[in-house]
């Protein structure tokens, strides 16, 4: 019973986040479609990889003609936070299994991360809750990205609707999320004001990555570590 409540307990954690995905997906599908993708790939995209920003990375790439091997060093680029992200919500999964914590790293999406720190940090993470907050997301990015290839014709002039928008509000919004930990705001600063100059000199997608480790690396410089005592208070 305990394990179904806090299933159910991240489920409806989630459905905010729900809501949010069926326009990313949508969006996605119909961009797909436009840039060239059959209606199959698409989906299949969105099955196979689950990670919204590098799929919209490799679209942008894939319609300009790029060569394969620097779509696949741009993904990489952009889903290099996911290693950071697994490293930092390894350290809460003690009761995960091996099988549910390797299954549960391919859920491991920037909402997931973000709604699995903050449990974290309240109370222990149990795998009923994580799984209970990612499974209900594959379905609906999968299905909804579906949805937007099969209608995304329709939409000729996605900037119209705001559209354009949506990916760089949902990251402001997870960012912000964090707002209470120590030390966020000079790293957010860090990492933003390297993020611009490496975009301006070096280019796309080498700022995400680098700008990351720059914020990073202050905040190892800056963060004090928790002593045991201060733990137990």
């Amino acid at each position: 019973m305990k394990n179904e409540s806090e299933f159910w307990t991240g489920t409806k954690d989630s459905l905010p986040i729900m809501f949010a995905v069926t326009f990313f997906a949508m969006l996605f599908g119909a961009t797909g479609v436009n840039n060239g993708l059959t209606f199959g790939e698409t989906v299949l995209s969105s099955a196979s990889v689950f990670a919204g920003a590098s799929q919209f990375v490799f679209l942008d790439l894939y319609g300009k003609q790029a060569p394969v091997w620097s779509i696949l060093l741009a993904v990489f680029a952009v889903n290099f936070r996911h290693v950071l992200y697994s490293a930092s919500l390894g350290r809460y999964m003690g009761e995960f299994t091996f099988f549910q914590k390797y299954s549960g790293f391919f859920l491991l999406a920037d909402p997931v991360f973000g709604a699995g720190e903050i449990r974290a940090q309240n109370q222990k993470l149990t795998p009923a809750y994580y799984f209970g907050f990612g499974l209900p997301l594959y379905p609906i990015w999968v299905g909804f990205t579906a949805l937007g290839a099969g209608f995304g014709k329709l939409i000729t002039n996605p900037e119209a609707f705001g559209f354009d928008m949506l990916l760089s509000i949902y990251f402001l919004s997870l960012l912000m999320g964090f707002k209470a930990r120590p030390n966020w705001l000079a790293s957010v600063l860090a990492s933003g004001v390297a993020s611009v100059l490496i975009y301006k000199t070096i280019g796309a997608p080498w700022h995400i990555m680098l700008g990351a480790l720059v914020g990073i690396t202050l905040a190892a410089m800056i963060g004090k570590p928790v002593s045991k005592g201060e733990e137990d208070v």
